[in-house]
């Protein structure tokens, strides 16, 4: 009998936490391009009792993105989907195509498979609120370009990005763009779709980040933030669960900034504008 289906894209310690705290009683779809990764979260999710299924996915590839949607629509009824990819030390070209790119298509090809009443969730990052606001036209053009078109944006070229800082925070800012186009799209079907900008939170793959070059600016960062403290993958996990369901019925097209209070001490001028 089909079941309820919540898809998580993304198998690493964030979508991880939010397929365990999604998950009960519901099938959950696992997509990554890890396939190492992929099959060790499948793993550890069906060690914890729940149904998983998994395919290998490209999130900056549209044929591949199509293939999960239709195959989690094949599953059941598609009430959650969350997209967790992302990268940040990479070159610009692939930083834009899976941050930004990834997620445009995320929302064009799950617009028509997410079931009424359903919710879905990007996980955008604290970085897209370090440079300054994007003006109005640019705002627009990054939030509802299509998918195939957006790298051809004059912002997007070489030459505004030139570096994979300035790539990735473009494209966290863009994320939050297109949480609010496609929040009108979504909600034709009566579904809605946030973005959740977390601070640093403690994975293996920040573990690792942390303890290289940027390990003082990491320290210097936390010590600076209002909590005074590293997130954990669960908090983020507390939060997504919130946005996606019942009680945030009335919330589509936003963002929750959730980063122990990094912003505030930013904007307070305790911290340089830099991306750890």
């Amino acid at each position: 009998m089909p079941s309820d289906v919540v898809v998580v894209i993304g198998a690493g310690g964030i979508g991880q936490a939010i397929a365990r705290r999604q998950g009960a009683g519901r099938t959950v779809l696992l997509a990554d391009n890890n396939e190492p990764v992929l099959a060790a979260a499948k793993e550890a999710l069906e060690d914890g009792g729940h149904a998983v299924s998994a395919r290998h996915t490209e999130v900056s590839s549209r044929e591949s993105v199509r293939d999960l949607a239709r195959a989690a629509a094949g599953l059941g009824a598609v009430v959650n989907v969350v997209n967790t990819a992302a990268v940040i030390q990479a070159p610009p070209a692939v930083i834009l195509a899976v941050n930004l790119v990834g997620t445009a298509l995320v929302f064009e090809e799950f617009e028509d498979v997410i079931a009424p009443g359903g919710a879905g969730l990007v996980i955008s990052s604290m970085a897209g609120y370090m440079p300054p606001p994007l003006d109005q036209e640019t705002a627009r053009l990054l939030g509802q370009t299509p998918a195939d078109e957006l790298l051809s944006l004059p912002v997007l070229s070489e030459q505004a990005v030139p570096n994979s800082v300035a790539a990735f925070a473009i494209s966290k800012q863009a994320n939050h763009a297109q949480v609010q186009a496609a929040a009108l799209r979504w909600g034709v079907r009566g579904a809605r779709v946030n973005s959740l900008s977390p601070g640093i939170i403690l994975t293996p793959l920040s573990r690792a980040e942390m303890a290289g070059p940027g390990a003082e600016h990491y320290q210097k960062t936390i010590a600076a933030s209002a909590v005074g403290r590293i997130g954990t993958v669960d908090e983020i996990a507390t939060a997504a669960a919130f946005l996606l369901g019942p009680d945030a019925g009335f919330i589509t097209g936003a963002d929750l900034l959730i980063d122990g209070g990094v912003i505030a001490a930013l904007r307070a001028g305790h911290l340089n504008p830099t991306l750890p």
